[in-house]
């Protein structure tokens, strides 16, 4: 029996549309949070990874003590089940910075693995929430006054949300510099979003505070407003990386 054009054509339309399904849905179970831990010169250490649709960052600290170790990220890719991340910031290897690299993984619901590798990263959760999502620091409000940031330029502050972990890393992708981070749990509800500090590079007895702001999302950006980690009153917006 021979094909007919028509139906060589819709066969393969339904190839494309099978193909981009099982991107997509492959793509979004990465999105969230995920937690291993190795032991290091003795010391247990966690690994949390949080996955937002465009950048994702992996963080090494101290299980007990909080004490930061390292962390990188930057934006990633997936096709089939080769993902590849583009570097943006590495603390224990900076010249990686602007560089990309690939490997294939192994995702189920609940685990994650790179091919070939032992390692297994557990599912935290599954990225849903009012605030997940990579944001860049885009205003700041100071006498009263709203002000706002480029975000185009090299020198970058980004957090990034899962549904119940967040990071916020300052670093700079031209001089490879890194300025700090911080992360931990939070809450967002009823205008009420709540930080519980794991990590914090630049003061390890900032780590089990927790802090409690106002927030709001207006025309798409996210405002932030309350007392930071250092006691100072802060008003803040955030714009969502493309």
């Amino acid at each position: 029996m021979k094909t007919t054009n028509t139906a060589k054509q819709m066969r393969n339309y339904t190839l494309i549309i099978f193909s981009l399904c099982y991107i997509t849905t492959f793509g979004q179970r990465l999105i969230g949070a995920w937690e291993t831990s190795i032991v290091e010169n003795g010391k247990q250490l966690r690994n949390v990874l949080i996955f937002s649709e465009t950048h994702q960052v992996s963080t090494f600290y101290a299980a007990e003590s909080g004490a930061f170790v390292n962390t990188n990220g930057g934006s990633w890719d997936l096709q089939d089940n080769q993902i590849t991340e583009t570097v943006e910031f590495d603390t224990k290897t900076p010249e990686r910075v602007g560089t990309s690299v690939s490997f294939e993984i192994e995702l189920t619901t609940d685990e994650l693995r790179i091919k070939g590798e032992d390692t297994i990263w557990k599912r935290i959760d599954d990225g849903t929430g009012a605030l997940s999502g990579a944001w860049l620091i885009s205003g700041r409000k100071r006498n009263g006054e709203l002000r706002k940031r480029d975000t185009s330029g090299p020198r970058k502050t980004m957090k990034i949300l899962s549904g119940s972990r967040f990071q916020w890393i300052a670093y700079n992708t031209e001089t490879k510099e890194f300025m700090g981070s911080g992360g931990g749990t939070y809450t967002a509800t009823n205008g009420k979003y709540t930080e519980n500090i794991e990590f914090f590079s630049r003061d390890n007895s900032r780590v089990g505070a927790t802090l409690e702001f106002d927030f709001a999302l207006k025309e798409g950006d996210w405002h932030h407003s309350g007392l930071s980690s250092k006691g100072q009153p802060i008003y803040e917006v955030w714009s969502l990386r493309e």
